[in-house]
């Protein structure tokens, strides 16, 4: 008996590092993924500030940082390919921001 295995679907892998005050955020940061309705369970940085996070579909999406209790969004393109997104935190006015690098 052959079993067939299936295929996975097709996926854009976003991955980076993220840094704050010039330096990576190390582990406890965490990278949730939102594109049209569907969300992505947040993943967390290892100590080098680097995230890997997959998204089912291609298109418009947002990443939200969570990172010592404030969460900031930023806007990026998915693709079939994977794509590096660095990502930049600043606090401005007591609130977190992020950028691209």
């Amino acid at each position: 008996i052959a079993l067939a295995a299936s295929a996975p679907a097709a996926a854009g892998e976003v991955f980076g590092k993220i840094t704050a005050d010039g330096n990576p955020v190390g582990e406890g940061t965490t990278v949730a993924g939102k594109c049209a309705a569907k969300s992505y369970p947040a993943v967390p940085t290892d100590k080098s500030g680097s995230y890997h996070i997959v998204l089912d579909e291609a298109g418009k999406c947002a990443l939200t940082v969570t990172h010592k209790g404030q969460s900031a969004e930023v806007a990026i393109v998915s693709y079939d390919d994977a794509v590096q997104v660095d990502l930049v935190l600043e606090v401005k006015d007591g609130k977190l921001t992020a950028r691209r690098k």
